[in-house]
């Protein structure tokens, strides 16, 4: 059983930037696959980047609307994944998931049903 939770969420102007941070419970946090997730209200949960090691070395994938704003991180002698989220913009507020994928892969996964378990949720706002 893996636990992730999340921080860092709350309330930015836009333009600003935010740092989300999830800790992970788990002695192979190394070997998971990590993502974060979002959820806007009415709208179905989407990928917003991703960090694996795959077969063929570590590889991270983002979503199209958040590329060269957000990056993924982790630190796993922390157990910890990060998403840095600079430049947001108005349709950037949504409720954060964090997200565990405990298969190796050949690519880095991004739909809901590759990954295995999931935080809470923090929430982001973006003031106009």
């Amino acid at each position: 059983q893996v636990q992730l939770v999340e921080s860092g969420g709350g309330l930015v102007q836009a333009g600003g930037s935010l740092r989300l941070s999830c800790a992970a419970s788990g002695r192979t946090f190394s070997s998971y696959g990590m993502g974060w997730f979002r959820q806007a209200p009415g709208k179905e949960r989407e990928f917003v980047a991703g960090i694996s090691t795959t077969w063929t070395g570590t590889s991270t994938y983002y979503v199209d609307s958040v590329k060269g704003r957000f990056t993924i991180s982790r630190d796993n002698a922390k157990n910890t994944v990060y998403l840095q989220m600079n430049s947001l913009k108005p349709e950037d507020p949504a409720v954060y998931y964090c997200t565990a994928d405990t298969q190796r892969r050949w690519s880095v996964p991004r739909s809901t049903e590759e990954y295995d378990y999931w935080g809470q949720g923090t929430q982001v706002t973006v003031s106009s």
